[in-house]
């Protein structure tokens, strides 16, 4: 853009905007968080007021409108997404939207399809892409620190929490916005990020079934696919177990590497020699506390200086596709 400071507005300024991503746009240098965008008016100045943003709006196509507005982060629940990012590609604007980019494959396609019939950028927030703890299992990959990658595995699993047990309405765990829901909602994270990792999806498979009934999405998936490398995976997670785990494992044909996806828990590197036996390292690298800045440090970089973003509208396909797949 051939501008110096590009001017930011957010439509939907959830509990997402406030610590994760709303004031990494404001601390990058070249990046200004100018209005605000919510539905509820009062909960919108009320973010405005506290941030310290100069504008806010309870009307989505008024910000996008906004001439002063160079660039728009949607940050809404996904089945509004489709929606918003249609008026904004006509508007001529970047974007940048939440995942899981839509709640369908094809919805997914339609925007990402519509971004590129007017060559104006998009990108989603898959941010792992950009974590430094993220890219530093992709640099042990690619080393070669555990050999040829065979399989990569990834068990999450969630205690049922207070909400869920409590009836009241969730979003995520509305099948009319989020199918799968809690998987399309963490899920995504670390199927976007094996992508990453590995390339293209070739064909996936999986089960998905409600065993607690207290809401009408899925709370239980298991999956396994394969990439068009060869290295093939494989996928537990579910939603009403005692308790918390986060374990996701790669394996070569000289070791392996352990991490969690949402877990800050240190990367564990265990390699294997036939003179001296297993070797294991441990590699600890917190988040920041704005987990969401290097992603958007990434997209003032791409924005100003041509640099290539690792999180666009383009490769948050794979992810729709192989959640459709296992969905199926």
């Amino acid at each position: 853009m051939n501008r110096e400071t590009i001017r930011w507005g957010i439509i939907g300024c959830g509990n997402v905007t406030e610590v994760k991503s709303g004031p990494a746009y404001q601390k990058t240098q070249g990046f200004e968080l100018l209005a605000v965008m919510r539905r509820d008016r009062d909960k919108a100045a009320d973010y405005a007021q506290r941030h310290g943003i100069p504008k806010f709006y309870s009307d989505a196509q008024k910000l996008i409108n906004d001439p002063e507005v160079d660039a728009i982060y949607i940050a809404t629940p996904p089945d509004s997404h489709k929606e918003y990012a249609l008026m904004v590609v006509a508007a001529g604007k970047p974007c940048c939207i939440e995942k899981p980019l839509a709640p369908s494959h094809a919805d997914c396609c339609a925007i990402v399809k519509a971004f590129a019939e007017q060559d104006t950028p998009l990108f989603v927030a898959y941010y792992r892409r950009s974590l430094p703890r993220f890219e530093k299992v992709k640099q042990l990959i690619e080393s070669g620190a555990i050999g040829n990658v065979r399989h990569i595995s990834w068990q999450l699993q969630k205690a049922i929490n207070a909400w869920d047990k409590s009836g009241e309405y969730n979003w995520r765990t509305d099948k009319t916005v989020a199918r799968g829901g809690y998987f399309d909602d963490l899920t995504s994270h670390g199927l976007d990020l094996f992508a990453f990792y590995f390339g293209d999806y070739e064909k996936a498979q999986g089960i998905a079934t409600n065993q607690q009934g207290l809401y009408s999405a899925f709370d239980a998936v298991t999956a396994h696919w394969i990439y068009k490398s060869g290295i093939t995976g494989s996928g537990f997670w579910n939603f009403g177990c005692s308790e918390n785990t986060d374990c996701a494992e790669i394996f070569g044909n000289h070791g392996r590497i352990i991490f969690s996806v949402f877990d800050e828990k240190p990367i564990r590197l265990i390699t294997s020699n036939s003179g001296t036996g297993a070797h294991e390292e441990i590699i600890n690298i917190d988040n920041p506390y704005h987990v969401q800045m290097p992603h958007v440090e990434n997209l003032r970089n791409a924005l100003l200086y041509n640099k290539i973003h690792p999180s666009t509208g383009a490769t948050s396909l794979q992810c729709s596709w192989v959640m459709e797949e296992i969905l199926k």
